[in-house]
Parts: structure tokens; C-alpha cells; sequence
């Protein structure tokens, strides 16, 4: 990055993410064979991590978006606004809900139960970071880039008030 960002500590390099993305898609892709595939990406946070990992998935799939905002600044609300919804039916689909990072645990919990109210054919989880120390319940993922410490990161879609989404690291500001 050419522009200046906060004082900020790298957290995970570039080529990790790169390295846990390639993972990431190598075994969905094992799991999902024979499968017509729905990704639900989750805005506005996860486009990066999504995009990087629907490339790295060697079947064919839809995309499809979904938006919720929960966080102002570096605090969750515990309000959950819906800001984009699907423009699809999942009933009968098998559906990947992609997720940035899991932090309390509760926009998780929103979609889940929007979700199997549609009946889809199967419904699972895969999100970029979780932080098992903020899980407000116990959470199941199917799949996880790496679990943090509960630590606020930017970078790789993550933002601070809508800024350093575009920073290819994750970083912590300092």
C-alpha cells in the first residue's frame, strides 16, 4: 500500500492468507464433488476472502450475496440491520454461507435461522478468522481459515469504518 494507515502491526502476512484460502477451497472442493454448490457471501466484509476463494474451488457454483451490519466503529451493536437480501431461493440447494470473520457469534446465528427456515438441501459455514474468546455460544463451523485472538484486525475486507478493507495483510493498528 502506497497510502498511510494508523500505526499497525502485521498480524498475517499476505502469502498466509493466500496459503489458508488455497486450503480452504481445496477441501470444499473435495466435499461439495457432484454438488451444485450456492456460495452466500456475507457484505460487506467477505467479498475479498470470497472472491480470492471461489477461484480456488475447482466445481461449478453460484454466488450470491447477502447484507448485515452489526458493528459501528470497533464494537458490535448486538443489533443486526439487514442491508441486501437474496434474490434467490435456496429451498433444495446446498448452501456455503461465507463469512469474513465470526466474532460474537450472532450475525451467524441470524443467518442460520433465516436460512433453515428456507429448507435448503444442506447448509454450512466457512468464515476467513474466528474468535473463539468473543463466541457469545457455541458455534459450529465447518470451515476455518484460523482462529485469532480477540483482537480488532483490518485489512483482507475487514474495515475500521469503511477504511483499509483494500490492505492486503491483516493488520492490527496500533
Amino acid at each position: 500500500m502506497s497510502y498511510q494507515i494508523p500505526p499497525h502491526e502485521i498480524f498475517i502476512p499476505e502469502q498466509r492468507i493466500k496459503e489458508i484460502v488455497k486450503k480452504l477451497g481445496k477441501q470444499i472442493t473435495t466435499d461439495y464433488a457432484g454438488k451444485k454448490l450456492l456460495i452466500i457471501g456475507v457484505l460487506k466484509g467477505s467479498f475479498v476472502f470470497l472472491a480470492d476463494l471461489i477461484r480456488e474451488i475447482n466445481l461449478p457454483l453460484s454466488v450470491e450475496f447477502i447484507g448485515l451490519s452489526s458493528y459501528q466503529g470497533v464494537k458490535s451493536t448486538g443489533n443486526i440491520i439487514q442491508t441486501h437480501d437474496l434474490k434467490y431461493n435456496i429451498s433444495g440447494r446446498d448452501v456455503l454461507i461465507v463469512e469474513d470473520i465470526i466474532d460474537t457469534g450472532n450475525t451467524l446465528e441470524y443467518l442460520l435461522n433465516v436460512f433453515q427456515k428456507q429448507n435448503p438441501a444442506s447448509l454450512k459455514v466457512c468464515s476467513m478468522f474466528t474468535k473463539p474468546a468473543a463466541h457469545q455460544k457455541p458455534y459450529h463451523i465447518d470451515y476455518i481459515g484460523t482462529k485469532l485472538p480477540n483482537k480488532f484486525i483490518v485489512g483482507y475486507g475487514l474495515d475500521l469504518d469503511g477504511l483499509y478493507r483494500n490492505l492486503s495483510d491483516v493488520v492490527v493498528l496500533t
